[in-house]
């Protein structure tokens, strides 16, 4: 298997990230499907190498094609934007905020001109953000405004489980209100076309049930009858192999063990219990939708034990992993359709 470039952003140097990509990339076998290179400071990563006792060499790079892909060496675009002498870790700092922005800004780049398939990214403080300025807050929203994308996908992976979000952050009553027929084939039709980037032909998607028991009947609410059980119809009677609505009690389980490609969650706790609960470590954020395949691991900056060189990589090592795994299929995908 040809492997691919990806390249990970640091995250703010306060947080926990910087810790996670030299644990990460200390490890052989981060190294053997994927050219991985990282953007951020060098001199944040070299004090974490210290703080965690990595013998890991930063070889800092100007171009994806100066890297020295072997187990053993960080190949680094280093911006050095942060001043050492005010750094703190653990705290909230414009500075910070504002390297992790351009870090993302940097990679962005890469991905869109320089050949790298695939970005993983790791934690970012939107309080950091803020106080620099930024007004654009989270991943997604800053990757939608730097590419021109209007209708960034989010999906998680855990183990075999695939779910996609209706909607995020939203009050759970605005979130009962914005399900319409429409809308759902609209999320179903999205959901095809984000599998298929990754290798996975004619999937197999469900669709989650609002209601307790999708429903029963009306007796537990009326949107499975008026909305969903339509849109779901009109999407067989097309041709698409959807199911559902599915009970979201038992749907999540029944796509981990491999019934599903895919499962449609109509808000944001719906599916982030199901995948967590799973496993939170391995759970696995995924934006569809952009030029490039992103990845990202599914956890905050820990300002608590930043800097303590106990923070745990195993999220990065998955976000990784999975980059590698599909970013073939997705840029495969991608040169068919231009």
């Amino acid at each position: 298997m040809e492997r691919e470039y990806i390249v990970i952003t640091m995250g703010d140097p306060a947080g926990i990230g910087p810790e996670e990509v030299v644990k990460s990339l200390s490890k052989p076998e981060i190294h053997q499907n994927a050219k991985v290179l990282v953007v951020g400071d060098k001199r944040i990563l070299e004090n974490i190498s210290k703080i965690v006792k990595s013998d890991i060499k930063i070889n800092v790079i100007n171009a994806p094609a100066e890297g020295d892909y072997r187990a053993g060496v960080l190949n680094l675009i280093d911006l050095d934007n942060i001043d050492m002498n005010t750094f703190e870790y653990g705290k909230v700092q414009a500075q910070c905020g504002q390297a992790a922005y351009e870090y993302i800004e940097k990679a962005n780049d890469l991905c869109m001109h320089d050949g790298v398939a695939a970005m993983v990214t790791t934690t970012l403080n939107k309080e950091a953000l803020q106080q620099a300025g930024i007004t654009t807050l989270g991943h997604t929203d800053i990757l939608a405004k730097l590419t021109g994308i209007t209708d960034p996908l989010t999906m998680f992976q855990v183990q075999n489980m695939r779910v996609f979000f209706y909607s995020k952050h939203l009050a759970l009553r605005k979130a009962c209100d914005l399900i319409t027929k429409d809308g759902i084939k609209n999320y179903v039709h999205l959901m095809i076309d984000a599998l298929g980037t990754m290798g996975i032909e004619n999937p197999h998607v469900a669709v989650a049930g609002l209601n307790p028991h999708a429903g029963d009947g009306g007796l537990f609410g009326d949107e499975e009858i008026k909305y969903i059980t339509p849109a779901i119809k009109e999407l067989q009677a097309a041709g698409i192999n959807v199911s559902g609505p599915i009970a979201a009690d038992s749907v999540f389980y029944q796509a981990n063990m491999g019934k599903f490609d895919g499962v449609l969650s109509l808000y944001h706790d719906q599916g982030h219990i199901a995948t967590k609960t799973v496993d939170p470590d391995l759970t696995v954020s995924f934006t569809h939708n952009l030029p490039y395949l992103r990845t990202s691991v599914d956890h905050g900056t820990a300002f608590d034990i930043a800097g303590q060189g106990i923070a745990r990589e195993k999220s990065l090592d998955e976000a990784i992993r999975l980059a590698a795994v599909y970013a073939g299929d997705f840029r495969r995908a991608k040169e068919k359709n231009n």
